[in-house]
């Protein structure tokens, strides 16, 4: 992180954690031997060595909002280190925490955090603004309100469980939060949101992991001279999917979540030898080559990679027991984690490495069979449906991956089931779903392949 432009940047630190796989960015400012540690991921290690290295001591844990798209690790950070947890009143939080909104502030060393409610990407979101001692706006913490290029989505809690909140309602409550709130403050204040790009919680964040209220005031698009009901409705459009397991984080982050080490212990780990239960979903998350060369009946090949816990759960849901498969030790460890960052590391009914003999194989496609005779296939786009304005194929239906294991029975099976996607990961999930809900069927994976027909797509 840049030092912030002051007298005072000796004294105030603010240090960045960035989570790629789930383009989330946490915060610890320390101030002298005191740290304040804003939306924590789940993992809270980081955190620890940072206090350790600085010789510091937690004091508090700051919640902007009860997160939908990750767990946090506020409870066993304050559990462990006697921090307070400060959140909205507004958020209805089960664990002790202080209430944390307009007026209220927290003293860290010399300089003041100081809460603002911002509305808009749910009910309760709150940003924090950092004062140094002179009282001048240093920098603000917005949470999922303001991202740089972008504001967070606010359809998030439209249902009962998470609320009930109509999305018009929370998009006019983000526009008079923007406009009253954070665009008033001093250009230079810096912004460091708790999303980057790849966020489904937003739309068109920048790459860009901060920036200052002058620069987003030029060029964020929601931050333009608009009426309200033009920001709503810009903002409204082209909002992407949402992920199965988002109500189900929202609701454990208000209880708050068990210790992260200990829940990962607590994951069975089966002998590859094991008789695995009929019917319990097996994921799969070796690479498609492997998978393709052999793998067990009725396996999903959702591959270990960049955004593994965002399509674990946009594909399993929040409440469904799986099996967890890998080809190494250190492999399964990871999936292991990276499932427990979402919260599903309950769900797994056991991790186990990869058998020796592994019966069933998934054909080879021929690809240029598919370029001179497309018409030959049943062909499934698993595409967002943003993505796939700009059609590959002729007449290719389109189910989403998200919605692909619900959607199985509308493909028609009288032709062989070719699947693409726009690189070649999702497809092999969304083959292999096919596979499993198709018997009989020849089910094809494009792969990387469908690269070249996009290029032809666009000439």
């Amino acid at each position: 992180m840049p030092p912030l432009p002051s007298s005072t940047a000796s004294a105030v630190q603010i240090q960045q954690f960035y989570d790629k796989g789930l383009a989330h960015a946490s915060y610890a400012v320390r101030c002298g031997r005191q740290v304040a540690v804003i939306d924590p991921g789940r993992d809270p290690q980081p955190y620890y060595d940072f206090a350790d290295e600085h010789e510091a001591d937690i004091i508090a844990v700051i919640e902007t909002h009860p997160h939908a798209d990750f767990v946090s690790s506020h409870l066993e950070i304050a559990e462990e280190t006697e921090a307070t947890i400060y959140c909205s009143k507004l958020l209805g939080a089960k664990y002790p925490h202080k209430a944390f909104d307009d007026g209220d502030r927290i003293k860290l060393g010399n300089v003041e955090l100081h809460a603002i409610n911002t509305p808009g990407h749910s009910p309760d979101s709150i940003s924090i603004l950092l004062l140094d001692e002179l009282a001048q706006s240093r920098a603000v913490f917005t949470g999922d309100t303001l991202f740089v290029g972008d504001v967070g989505r606010p359809d998030l809690r439209e249902e009962e469980a998470v609320g009930g909140h109509k999305r018009e309602e929370l998009a006019a409550q983000l526009y008079r939060s923007t406009r009253n709130k954070l665009m008033t403050l001093p250009g230079t204040t810096r912004v460091y949101p708790a999303h980057g790009p790849g966020s489904l919680c937003g739309k068109t964040t920048s790459p860009d992991l901060d920036s200052t209220i002058a620069k987003e005031l030029k060029t964020n698009y929601a931050l333009q001279p608009m009426s309200q009901d033009e920001f709503v409705k810009v903002l409204l459009e082209d909002q992407p999917f949402v992920p199965k397991y988002f109500g189900h984080d929202v609701k454990l982050n208000k209880q708050g979540a068990p210790s992260f080490e200990d829940s990962i212990r607590a994951v069975p780990t089966l002998s590859s030898a094991a008789v695995l239960e009929p019917g319990v979903l097996l994921i799969d998350t070796r690479p498609a080559a492997k998978f393709r060369a052999g793998h067990l009946p009725g396996a999903i090949n959702l591959q270990d990679g960049g955004k593994f816990e965002t399509w674990l759960g946009s594909i399993v849901g929040p409440k469904e027991p799986f099996y967890l498969l890998a080809d190494s030790q250190i492999a399964l460890d990871t999936v292991v984690r990276k499932s427990a960052k979402i919260g599903y590391e309950g769900n797994i009914k056991g991790a186990l490495l990869a058998p020796l003999s592994l019966p069933a194989t998934s054909p080879e496609v021929d690809v240029a069979q598919v370029r001179e005779h497309p018409e030959a296939f049943t062909i499934v786009d698993i595409r967002n449906r943003a993505e796939a304005r700009v059609p590959v194929f002729e007449n290719a239906l389109l189910i989403p991956l998200p919605e692909l294991r619900e959607r199985a029975h509308e493909v028609p099976t009288d032709k062989p089931v070719l699947v693409h996607c726009a690189g070649g990961y999702r497809s092999a999930a969304g083959a292999s779903i096919l596979q499993q809900a198709l018997p009989g069927v020849e089910v094809l994976n494009l792969g990387d392949a469908i690269t070249e027909f996009q290029k032809q797509a666009v000439h």
